[in-house]
């Protein structure tokens, strides 16, 4: 039987950023260097695959620092790429625990402009999600009432802050470019005397996936990103797609959770990946996908992207192989 064509619009960039490849290289590097276990605080990234390829070399994963046992108080624990609120590090030490903290340099240094604008008199305006770590990490960096979330529009239309003249903002890394920009549109047409932070907070690795799903969208009779629900970056993936032109947005995990009795007679797919999806998925999908169809592979790129943030200076004297990351990065 004559397999039907179909074009794959592949994305790029895709997949990991140098914030998560270097959080998953500080618990792999961790684990080489120290044995097993190594304690992890929440998801060290958001995806399932990750979680479970670093549990079976020996990662353990804690939501809270005391389900620790005391005689493993002498093993690493790893704090995750979103970052943590003030306390926990501070916990850490109060119970004597080793950590390596593999906070996303850029997400540190929201937190820096953040404590920056407090610093000069400001109370800080966060657009985010509520519930997300990164968020709740960000407005950990501050006292109690310091902070104030702003998830929509219409929250930018209600708050009332105590001096309307003494207000900055920042943003979560992750979020969508065109809903921050009217988020922030809102604000400053109520508070016009509102600072920006120094420097743009979304990261580059959000703007570039974003921008590379914008120009494969058009015309695409489906489109998948690679990510997991929990994953903000990936979440915001899928509405860009279908706001760019994309007949139907689609959010999976793995190739397994394809809905192929639903797709339809589809001649052009899109396909991307969070920031936190692995390419070895991507290409599990792609396979998948030449299974059915003659498949053509067409490359949207947008950008390069060449950023590399180096691991904690403990861990520079082991050595990282390719081997080391084959479970996420595919023997390529």
């Amino acid at each position: 039987m004559m397999k039907r064509p179909l074009t794959i619009r592949l994305c790029g960039p895709r997949g990991f950023c140098a914030g998560v490849d270097r959080a998953i290289q500080i618990v792999v590097l961790a684990l080489k260097k120290y044995g097993a276990p190594v304690y992890v605080r929440h998801e060290i990234v958001h995806n399932r695959y990750v979680v479970e390829g670093l549990q079976a070399r020996g990662a353990v994963f804690v939501e809270e620092l005391d389900e620790i046992p005391p005689e493993h108080h002498a093993q690493p624990v790893v704090f995750s790429a979103h970052g943590v609120p003030k306390s926990v590090p501070a916990d850490a030490e109060a119970r004597n625990l080793f950590y390596l903290d593999a906070t996303c340099p850029l997400v540190s240094k929201v937190h820096k402009q953040a404590m920056r604008h407090q610093r000069q008199g400001r109370h800080v305006l966060l657009i985010g999600h509520a519930g997300h770590p990164e968020v709740i990490g960000t407005m950990g960096q501050l006292p109690d009432g310091a902070v104030t979330l702003v998830e929509t529009e219409e929250d930018a239309a209600g708050i009332q802050p105590a001096d309307p003249t003494a207000l900055g903002f920042v943003t979560q890394t992750t979020l969508s470019v065109e809903d921050t920009a009217g988020i922030i549109s809102a604000l400053q047409a109520r508070f016009p005397q509102m600072q920006a932070p120094a420097a743009e907070s979304i990261c580059y690795a959000t703007t570039n996936r974003q921008d590379a799903v914008k120009e494969a969208a058009p015309g695409a009779d489906l489109f998948l990103i690679v990510g997991a629900p929990n994953s903000s970056n990936s979440m915001r993936l899928v509405e860009v797609a279908e706001r760019a032109g994309a007949k139907r947005g689609l959010l999976v995990q793995r190739a397994s959770e394809i809905p192929w009795n639903e797709i339809g007679n589809i001649g052009t797919l899109g396909l991307s990946a969070g920031a936190s999806a692995p390419e070895i998925i991507v290409d599990e999908i792609i396979d998948a996908f030449r299974e059915r169809f003659d498949v053509t592979v067409d490359l949207a790129v947008t950008a390069e992207e060449t950023e590399n943030f180096p691991v904690n200076r403990v861990l520079r004297d082991i050595e990282l192989t390719t081997a080391d990351m084959a479970f996420v990065n595919g023997n390529a």
